[in-house]
């Protein structure tokens, strides 16, 4: 059978915990938007909702709001916390690169694939984040929930529009998507691609990634250009 990591012509790439590193930043935002919405800090409800958090990591934010919080107002009360909190955070310097992300993207690009970066955010956060690291004209693409008709992960559809909106590929099979969630996993598979990677500098272990489909499991994104040229791991 033909490697098909030699093939990838397109590859979709999340962004914190991936080639971002936040530092805690979603727990931390989180506190600050449950506390906007009256759940008691240190109370069980507290403890229970941030345990969903942390297994959904990847999920788009507002769909993980309106889990937790049921009635559209409050969700979107409390997601427009959370955002406005992780943006004073990103303000105040607490986001980074992943070490060598950017190297890694570029070199990806130079051997003439296309990225595209993604995330669960809201548009404004992941401007915010692209600002804050210099990487506005980066990659050709980025894309949030909004930009695939409101559907994040664990959906295809962010995986999908940057098949659709880049034209790089010719075959869903020639697509790598590559994250640091579960949730990341699914979406790929759910997309069809060819190449689904799980990273293990964000929020799930290598056990969680592969049995959520990850074909592979990187210690970083930065492994990830050997692999595509087929000399990375199997």
């Amino acid at each position: 059978m033909t490697d098909l990591r030699t093939g990838i012509r397109l590859v979709v790439l999340d962004m914190a915990g991936t080639t971002v590193a936040d530092g805690g930043l979603v727990e931390r935002a989180f506190a600050a938007a449950a506390a906007e919405l009256g759940v008691e800090p240190g109370s069980a409800d507290h403890a229970e909702k941030l345990a969903y958090v942390r297994a959904t990591m990847g999920e788009s934010k507002i769909s993980v709001f309106r889990h937790l919080f049921g009635a559209e107002d409050l969700a979107q009360r409390g997601n427009a916390a959370f955002e406005k909190a992780y943006g004073e955070l990103i303000d105040d310097g607490h986001v980074s690169e992943i070490p060598g992300a950017r190297a890694a993207i570029e070199e990806l690009q130079a051997g003439g694939r296309t990225v595209v970066l993604t995330t669960g955010f809201a548009r404004v956060t992941q401007d915010a984040i692209l600002d804050a690291l210099g990487w506005r004209d980066l990659v050709p693409l980025t894309l949030c929930p909004a930009d695939a008709q409101g559907r994040g992960r664990p959906y295809p559809d962010m995986a999908l529009t940057a098949f659709l909106r880049t034209g790089a590929a010719d075959d869903v099979r020639r697509m790598a998507v590559v994250g640091d969630t579960s949730y990341d996993m699914l979406s790929g598979v759910r997309a069809g691609a060819g190449l689904v990677a799980g990273v293990l500098t964000g929020a799930h272990d290598g056990p969680a990634l592969h049995q959520a489909g990850a074909t592979h499991v990187l210690g970083s994104v930065t492994e990830l250009p050997a692999l595509l040229e087929g000399d990375g791991q199997r």
